[in-house]
């Protein structure tokens, strides 16, 4: 019963910079790791960026460098600062928690478009 909501997708141009935001609501104790992941049509979904509940992050080879992973709201929440976008980045960005606990779920949000053109 745990929900994953994001915003702040939208249209940007290449070397732009925008920042994604995800929020959890239900029933949590507490959440061990939380990121995003993205996806073009046709394509695998593929890591962006996850952190962990002490701090540690792990980001995609291809936005390491550019991008940044932050837990928020006492760690039910995460943001994700893109900068320098490229047009590679164009995909549905999807928030992603694991081991949502009292009931160790996983839950994903419903995506947001970022698109990156001139």
């Amino acid at each position: 019963q745990v929900q994953l909501v994001e915003s702040g997708g939208g249209l940007v141009q290449p070397g732009g910079s925008l920042r994604l935001s995800c929020a959890a609501s239900g029933n949590i104790f507490s959440i061990n790791d939380m990121g995003w992941y993205r996806q073009t049509p046709g394509k695998q979904r593929d890591l962006v960026a996850v952190i962990k509940r002490d701090g540690s992050t792990n980001y995609g080879n291809s936005v390491k460098g550019r991008f940044t992973v932050r837990r928020e709201s006492a760690n039910t929440a995460v943001s994700l600062q893109m900068d320098r976008l490229k047009p590679e980045d164009t995909a549905v960005y999807y928030c992603y928690a694991d081991s949502i606990w009292p009931d160790d779920d996983d839950a994903w949000g419903q995506g947001t478009q970022v698109t990156v053109a001139p």
